[in-house]
């Protein structure tokens, strides 16, 4: 997905920020992937791709449909476009912002099964109370607008307004982020419920790595555009093998002052490149602190490690010695 860059009088196009670039994943069917790396690496724009908010520049979208028959995401518009929707949801960071402050919930719910007509009148609230009883909420709040309640409580709302037409795939874009960190645990077990009982795929955003351990199955880490480094969340926690995604777990915080993890911290220099400006070879290599003139030349493609499918897009990754997860700390902790 490249955005143009467009300046002068005429909006000529004189570049393009390549925020989604050459990125290659799969999910099946009941799993749950979390893609992670910073803000600005391109998660939420590879999440709107999917879903078909942008048209993406090149590449393929391929979704397996009920029939069993791939369909190219890319390509549709229109009608088809409106039926794939109802298939793939999307559960947003912040439910403030996301649900209209001027409608009541069983409007905003409702809305969804009156434009896909799946149910009108009664039942339409029948359909309602049920989808806010499987999300914790009970049926008479169906008469409330949304600053009626809490910030954990609209995401609720915000879920079961995804679950409306009967999803088979859920992109939650940071959909805990701005929770409390009591309520982030809440809506967590609350999505993996759902999934167990409605059979659902979830593409998991996130920048917390703690989060995206309790819930993901595999994990892709993020940079400038690009899959820098993909595996299961285990493989990932326990042997990692990018510097960057080495930093990201070195951020991962303990809830416990005693645990002093002295020069466990990995602090990058600099800051993300200019995605319409990338520097030459390895994006990350200015920050990176295990840097060589390969890396500066050469770009690493995404290349298999392991026989279980663990991926790394690094010159150096069968020889760097990289840090782990602290898990003796949390053995500690508990």
């Amino acid at each position: 997905m490249h955005f143009p860059i467009h300046r002068g009088a005429f909006r000529r196009v004189v570049g393009h920020i390549k925020a989604v670039d050459g990125v290659s994943l799969s999910v099946d069917s009941g799993e749950t992937l979390g893609i992670v790396g910073e803000s600005g690496c391109g998660k939420s724009t590879l999440a709107r791709t999917i879903l078909r908010v942008y048209r993406p520049t090149a590449g393929e979208i391929v979704y397996t449909g009920r029939s069993g028959a791939p369909i190219d995401l890319a390509t549709l518009s229109g009608p088809g476009l409106k039926e794939i929707h109802r298939d793939i949801r999307v559960v947003f960071q912040d439910p403030q912002s996301s649900l209209n402050p001027r409608m009541r919930v069983i409007d905003i719910i409702g809305e969804v099964l009156k434009v896909n007509g799946i149910a009108t009148g009664s039942e339409l609230v029948d359909r309602v109370a049920e989808l806010l009883r499987s999300v914790g909420l009970r049926p008479e709040f169906m008469r409330r607008y949304p600053h009626a309640f809490s910030g954990g409580e609209r995401q609720r709302i915000s879920i079961a307004r995804a679950l409306a037409p009967e999803p088979r795939l859920v992109i939650a874009d940071e959909a805990v982020s701005a929770l409390d960190v009591s309520v982030q645990a809440q809506t967590i077990n609350l999505l993996q419920d759902l999934q167990e009982r409605f059979g659902l795929t979830y593409l998991f955003v996130a920048h917390d790595l703690s989060v995206v351990r309790h819930i993901c199955d595999n994990v892709a880490v993020m940079y400038m555009g690009r899959v820098v480094e993909k595996a299961s969340t285990n493989a990932i926690f326990a042997s990692p093998r990018h510097p960057y995604t080495e930093a990201l777990l070195s951020a991962v915080p303990i809830p416990d002052p005693r645990l002093r993890r002295r020069g466990r911290r990995i602090r990058l220099a600099g800051e993300v490149a200019d995605p319409a400006n990338p520097p030459s070879g390895c994006p990350f290599h200015p920050r990176c602190r295990y840097v060589t003139d390969l890396c500066k030349s050469h770009v690493p493609p995404l290349r298999p490690v392991k026989m279980d499918g663990h991926s790394v897009a690094c010159h150096h990754a069968e020889t760097l010695k990289l840090t782990p997860f602290d898990e003796h700390a949390l053995a500690e902790l508990h």
